[in-house]
């Protein structure tokens, strides 16, 4: 069953945030995982939930998501991350089709 990893960003740092988002997206590519959001317009219909950026990424499984965000791939852009983006972060499993 597919699982999402679903943040909510704010950029800190325009001028590193390329570095970040390379690491990010090869790591990502290596553990099977696709973009399913990465920005884009974003309207509020409900609540008072107001992010600045919102990306979504599907991974197969939630032991793959996993297996990524514990990878040591991902450990480099992680490094990276902590100075250039301010983010809160979620695993979600889909349902079944």
């Amino acid at each position: 069953m597919a699982a999402y990893v679903i943040s909510d960003v704010e950029v800190l740092d325009e001028g590193r945030i390329a570095t970040y988002r390379s690491l990010a997206q090869e790591s990502i590519a290596k553990y099977g995982g696709r973009y399913i959001v990465r920005g884009g317009a974003i309207a509020t219909v409900e609540g008072d939930w107001a992010p600045k950026a919102i990306v979504i990424v599907e991974f197969p499984t939630m032991a793959k998501a996993r297996e990524w965000y514990t990878s040591a791939e991902y450990a480099e852009a992680l490094k990276v991350r902590q100075s250039v983006l301010r983010r809160s972060l979620l695993f979600v499993e889909g349902v079944p089709t």
